[in-house]
């Protein structure tokens, strides 16, 4: 162990010492993770720190000396509860350092968001609420791929660590008196089943855009072949998105469709370089969409001001608004808008409402046909 090692951290910077470490906690039943990573010119994030406890001791691996080990991957995929704080950019550190994924997993700010009605709370205000600590703030921003780290930078990354425990034993303590343990566990693995289809979730990267319902069909296949494409470069190159092509960009290109280059360079915002470099591929991606068979076409995305659309995704949301009230949890935990813009599509369509999973099911299924078939007749 390094000589910045304290009674609060162990500092890891070898695989014998992580090895050891991983022996330290073999047997939790439960145990906190963290990341600090670097992410500002690369589409992966740049691990710099990974933590790790089971009780008032952390582990501070050091991943710029030393490597996942057998043993630590082990570790992460032990019957053990996993337990991170909104954990999406920390389970990407996991996938590209370790290779696999932190599971069975608990994420304590899905855990708060089923317990009260902010989704989005953060650490140190959680920390607050349950446990009455203020941890110190003072290296939120640090450079945590600078070496050596001083004493307080350690500290804070180990507190970070050790109060996830504290916090979760207590949050764990009231979903269990409210029945929604399962709730919190189904919603984890839904996160960690996402993050490990990264790859195949790039083909549905373009449903993030709010404005596809000005798009035709064969405009919005575009978008979706060209952002599709640009998720699996940008990830290939490990470039930042934006560093290679825009979302904002990408959707310009699709509303004008363009045949040649000098189509192409005529769309608002498009740089000669960008055509220089990648407009062969883009305007074949274009090609593509023009000449695909009209029954492989995505089908028109529903225009949200259209009073048909917006009656049905009014009804919808309003049993979804008013289920939350009665759970005192915010609605986006229960239906996210554009899981009820799905829904509202499926129903528009003539086709059959998709089944909700789980606990959904019993809690809105019923009510959101009910308010469905209501506005039909």
């Amino acid at each position: 162990m390094s000589s910045s090692s304290s009674s609060l951290y162990q500092w890891i910077d070898s695989a014998e010492a992580l090895d050891a470490a991983c022996q330290q906690v073999a047997d939790a039943d439960v145990i906190a993770l963290d990341t600090e990573f670097f992410r500002e010119n690369t589409f992966f994030p740049v691990p710099a720190l990974i933590q790790f406890a089971s009780d008032e001791v952390a582990y501070l691996i050091d991943p710029l000396t030393t490597p996942c080990t057998e043993s630590f991957k082990a570790l992460l995929q032990n019957s053990a509860v996993k337990l991170l704080h909104a954990c999406s950019e920390d389970l990407e550190v996991f996938q590209h350092w370790a290779g696999v994924l932190p599971t069975p997993l608990v994420d304590t700010q899905v855990a708060q968001a089923f317990l009260g009605e902010n989704p989005g709370m953060g650490y140190q205000k959680l920390v607050e609420q349950w446990v009455g600590e203020t941890l110190p703030k003072e290296e939120t921003r640090s450079n945590w791929l600078e070496r050596p780290l001083t004493p307080s930078q350690c500290e804070y990354a180990a507190l970070d660590v050790i109060y996830l425990l504290k916090v979760w034993a207590l949050q764990a303590e009231k979903l269990e008196a409210l029945g929604r343990r399962e709730w919190v566990d189904s919603e984890c693995a839904g996160l960690i089943e996402q993050a490990g289809r990264s790859v195949e979730n790039d083909g549905q990267w373009y449903t993030r855009q709010r404005q596809l319902w000005r798009l035709a069909p064969r405009q919005l296949e575009a978008y979706r072949l060209l952002t599709k494409w640009r998720e699996g470069e940008t990830r290939r190159r490990d470039l930042p998105r934006n560093w290679l092509v825009s979302d904002k960009l990408l959707f310009a290109i699709a509303e004008k469709m363009p045949k040649n280059r000098y189509e192409l360079a005529e769309v608002e915002g498009v740089k000669p370089t960008l055509v220089k470099k990648e407009g062969d591929t883009l305007l074949a991606w274009v090609k593509q969409a023009l000449h695909c068979p009209e029954s492989d076409l995505p089908a028109r995305w529903p225009d949200p001001m259209h009073p048909a659309f917006k009656r049905r995704f009014k009804a919808v949301k309003k049993v979804v608004t008013d289920k939350a009230a009665e759970l005192h949890i915010a609605p986006e935990m229960l239906l996210r808008r554009r899981d009820i813009e799905a829904l509202v599509m499926q129903q528009l369509a003539g086709k059959p409402l998709a089944e909700l999973s789980g606990w959904r099911d019993s809690c809105l299924t019923h009510a959101i046909h009910q308010a469905l078939e209501e506005l039909s007749e």
